[in-house]
């Protein structure tokens, strides 16, 4: 756990970071896929020299191709050829196969998902490892929770995540609110995700998902395994007090303030997140209130997209670096 001592100072809170960066396999997803191959291990679903599959933006790939190595099974990944290059390179150093395809929506059968999907269906003891709708998602994160809750000596006040699969945030959610019902939780959502409005409205529906404004991709945002416009059984899960909404301009300024006055460098989730638990300060107006969000994983796996200037630039988001204060969190 990261005490993120520029932003403690300057919102008169606490604001801690879980460094899930640091796993083995360099992300929180290590968690996610040590857990689901575990179970389908146990239950003799799935067997040594077995199939995991799975459709996913990268990280999880990544996690899912150590943990299948780690236990003598193979891998197959699916992910959006727009998602950053460099995970896909280290997926395939850990031996899995990568297949990239175009970015479609969930209902189409070439998405990720669905590919993965019958990639498994169609291969004699393969497991589909399903991290939207596989609660063992859920439950990984119930010990992350737990770690929170171990390691602030619970005093934790709040805890904040973006959602992709909603694994963390239910995890976590549930673990801390049984331990102490009054911490309350938080969602930070990306741009064009749907799931700001389920908390705060009740309803699945964003603007651009409006007939004849649907973009190309599912929604407009360079962040990366956040934001998503469906539910799933993991989210179902989550209990979640408030949501903020986040912009990609807030995490790419976020993402270049912690490397130069932190030293930290991470990837567009964890900015976000850290976007999050600044709202979150500023919501809860408590001094020395102490709040938790992850750091979810680094910047070395972003090279050619959230931290490539290029990139930013041809996106207009090329970051203004000015000053030590937090203006540019609306």
């Amino acid at each position: 756990m990261v005490r993120i001592r520029s932003l403690s100072e300057q919102t008169g809170c606490e604001i801690l970071a879980k460094a899930e960066m640091l796993n083995p396999g360099g992300s929180v997803k290590d968690r996610v896929a040590a857990h689901i191959v575990g179970e389908a291990l146990a239950q003799g679903r799935l067997r040594p020299g077995g199939l995991i599959t799975e459709g996913t933006a990268g990280s999880t790939g990544v996690s899912l191709a150590m943990v299948a190595a780690a236990h003598g099974c193979t891998c197959a990944i699916t992910m959006p050829d727009d998602a950053a290059v460099e995970k896909a390179n280290i997926i395939a150093a850990y031996g899995a196969a990568v297949q990239r395809v175009r970015p479609v929506s969930i209902v189409h059968p070439d998405h990720p998902v669905n590919v993965a999907r019958r990639t498994a269906a169609s291969t004699p003891g393969a497991v589909f490892a399903d991290q939207f709708e596989n609660e063992a998602n859920y439950r990984a994160h119930l010990q992350t929770g737990e770690e929170v809750w171990r390691q602030t000596r619970g005093r934790v006040a709040a805890f904040v995540s973006g959602a992709g699969t909603g694994g963390t945030l239910a995890g976590v959610s549930v673990a801390l609110k049984r331990r102490n019902p009054g911490v309350r939780t938080f969602l930070i959502d990306p741009p064009g995700s749907s799931l700001y409005n389920k908390v705060k409205r009740g309803v699945m529906y964003t603007a651009v998902e409006a007939e004849g404004k649907r973009l190309r991709n599912p929604f407009d945002t360079i962040t990366e395994g956040i934001g998503i416009n469906r539910l799933t059984a993991n989210f179902n899960r989550a209990i979640v007090d408030d949501a903020f909404r986040g912009t990609d301009r807030e995490a790419v300024e976020m993402a270049s303030y912690l490397l130069r006055n932190e030293g930290l460098w991470v990837g567009s989730s964890a900015a976000m997140n850290l976007v999050g638990a600044v709202k979150a300060a500023r919501a809860l107006n408590r001094p020395g209130a102490v709040i938790v969000t992850l750091l979810c994983d680094g910047g070395h796996r972003h090279l050619s997209k959230f931290h490539s200037p290029e990139y930013l630039a041809s996106m207009g988001f090329t970051p203004e670096a000015k000053g030590r204060g937090l203006e540019f969190v609306e």
